[in-house]
């Protein structure tokens, strides 16, 4: 099994927290992996060092500056309510709706989705925002959601 229930993942709540309720369908595209699941998937696309996204390196792509290209402010248009993920983050992943996403806050808590589902349900990850990378199957564009309510807009190596 990759999945646990999502009523089983400890931060549940974030996705079904009364302000920002999701539809019964996007609930059931929220997936969280299990731990093994996680940390697979971590080594492969993110770091095969680290655990977490405090402990980056310059020796990984995630801890090298030329891997990221631009910062934009995520936290305005999350604390205004805007419902669309902000534009210069859609414009840089230009991933289809389809795109199967992981959202990737350490080596054993990742959430797997498809990109229309992360963009309709972006205010309520965004509590899980702790330096999450949200990384594309088959794509190199990413980006970190970091806590001070910047996004570093970036490229993974091919791979």
């Amino acid at each position: 099994m990759n999945y646990i229930a999502l009523d089983d993942f400890r931060k549940a709540w974030v996705f079904k927290h009364q302000d920002l309720p999701i539809s019964e369908s996007d609930l059931a595209a929220i997936k969280p992996m299990t731990k093994e699941r996680a940390a697979v998937l971590w080594s492969t696309m993110i770091s095969r060092d680290q655990d977490h996204p405090d402990f980056f390196t310059p020796s990984e792509w995630v801890g090298k500056e030329d891997s990221w290209s631009e910062n934009v402010d995520w936290e305005q248009p999350w604390e205004q309510g805007e419902g669309a993920l902000p534009e210069s983050i859609t414009t840089h992943l230009g991933w289809e709706a389809n795109t199967t996403v992981y959202f990737c806050m350490s080596r054993d808590q990742v959430i797997e989705t498809n990109f229309a589902v992360f963009e309709r349900c972006w205010q309520n990850f965004m509590f899980l925002c702790d330096g999450s990378l949200l990384v594309g199957k088959k794509r190199t564009a990413v980006v970190q959601f970091m806590e001070n309510g910047e996004a570093r807009l970036g490229e993974k190596p091919k791979g």
